[in-house]
């Protein structure tokens, strides 16, 4: 019987631009998943590393964090071995002898307990690429434990984030999934120095570093002004009006008038060509001045149309705006679901739902799913036979408990 969990055939992810690659990945959580996925979606035959027998601790969460494991483990393969065992330790060594990449976003040191770090796996694979996914690049707090809330406040996105005196955390684990983003950009480029040296490397990305990085444009500020950057919300704006405003219906609306066109459409459209001619809003850096002028006008004309009539007039005479969006709202969204660019991700209970798609557009590659999110040990047959072991074997393995096997996937 077909396996159902299995979207389209290899086929289709042997077009893929990475479809060469194969990626051994022992990661939790978000960052080092994230980074596996998006390998994973590009073709790379991504084989995730679960602990014998209940896998991924990710699979439990609850609260915010109950559909990580389903929303971040798509396309991969799952391998459930018990890496505490010299057995099990040696058959992640012999797939690491023929592994292109190694991910890992385990506490410091936990690989290296385990037999599994980078100078025991390309002691047998000099040209093994090894990825670690942690808190802190190299130095004095690289043995610290971290997670995206905290490294949020250690370099000053919580801080720039909320408002005066609140520092708060972003509305998503975007330094996760940053994180994540930068591991792959570091295996790409150890990839491409492969080709030319024959040799793997080492790679690492970080919690911290990646906050940090995202803090270069205030910190630059600084330095220029002389002056520490107030959090967003109290910030100094650059445009006259790029601004939160209440519509007719008790709705809200973002509009950003950036430029001298966008206000003169803008004018004339509600026609207000007092306010065009006055010399106080000519410029932008004449309405920066009288914001607090410009301002109470704009929010008073838009208080005058419903949400949906702002939204179709914005649209054609374009001028940057939003309507303030939830998460549910994205799962209808028609330019989302253009082009089959939302995929179907089973989710715990007999849950289905529309989940985006990896947000590139290279050529004419389709990133449609593949797999979903696999059951513990679903493919360990699979790939186990593949190493070469025979049914007998794999199935000693599983009775000794060294590897575990999903329902309906046994030899």
């Amino acid at each position: 019987m077909a396996n159902k969990r299995l979207i389209n055939d290899n086929s289709t992810n042997d077009c893929r631009p990475l479809s060469k690659l194969r990626i051994l990945e022992f990661c939790h959580t978000i960052m080092g998943p994230s980074a596996g996925m998006l390998l994973a979606d590009l073709g790379a035959d991504v084989i995730k590393i679960e602990p014998a027998p209940d896998g991924d601790k990710t699979r439990n969460l609850r609260g915010f964090a109950a559909g990580f494991f389903s929303a971040f483990n798509r396309n991969k393969r799952s391998l459930a071995v018990d890496l505490k065992s010299d057995d099990g330790r040696a058959l992640i060594h012999r797939l690491a002898a023929n592994a292109d990449v190694v991910l890992e976003n385990y506490g410091p040191g936990t690989m290296e307990r385990l037999g599994c770090g980078y100078a025991e796996l390309a002691a047998a694979n000099p040209t093994l690429i090894y990825c670690a996914l942690k808190g802190f690049l190299s130095g004095p707090y690289e043995h610290r434990p971290a997670l995206d809330e905290v490294v949020q406040f250690m370099a000053g996105l919580a801080y720039m984030t909320g408002p005066p005196g609140q520092p708060l955390r972003a509305g998503s684990s975007v330094i996760d999934i940053m994180g994540g983003m930068f591991a792959v950009i570091g295996i790409q480029a150890a990839l491409s120095e492969r080709e030319r040296t024959g040799r793997g490397q080492f790679v690492k990305s970080a919690l911290f570093e990646t906050t940090a990085f995202l803090m270069t444009q205030h910190m630059a500020g600084e330095a220029v002004t002389g002056r520490s950057p107030p959090p967003m919300p109290a910030r100094e704006g650059a445009w006259g009006i790029y601004d939160l405003f209440a519509t007719a219906d008790d709705r809200q609306i973002f509009v950003g008038l950036t430029s001298d066109n966008q206000w003169r459409r803008f004018c004339e459209h509600f026609r207000c060509g007092d306010l065009l001619t006055d010399p106080r809003y000519a410029t932008n850096q004449d309405r920066v001045r009288e914001r607090p002028t410009l301002k109470p006008i704009v929010a008073n004309i838009l208080r005058g149309h419903p949400l949906a009539a702002l939204t179709e007039l914005f649209d054609r005479i374009d001028i940057p705006f939003s309507p303030v969006a939830k998460p549910g709202d994205l799962f209808d969204d028609p330019h989302l679901n253009a082009q089959g660019r939302m995929l179907d991700i089973d989710f715990p209970n007999g849950v289905q739902a529309r989940m985006p798609r990896l947000p590139v557009e290279i050529g004419d590659h389709d990133f449609s799913l593949v797999r979903q999110a696999p059951a513990v040990g679903e493919h360990t047959a699979e790939i186990l036979t593949q190493l070469g072991l025979s049914e007998s074997e794999i199935a000693e393995l599983a009775r000794r408990g060294i590897v575990a096997m999903s329902q309906g996937a046994r030899p």
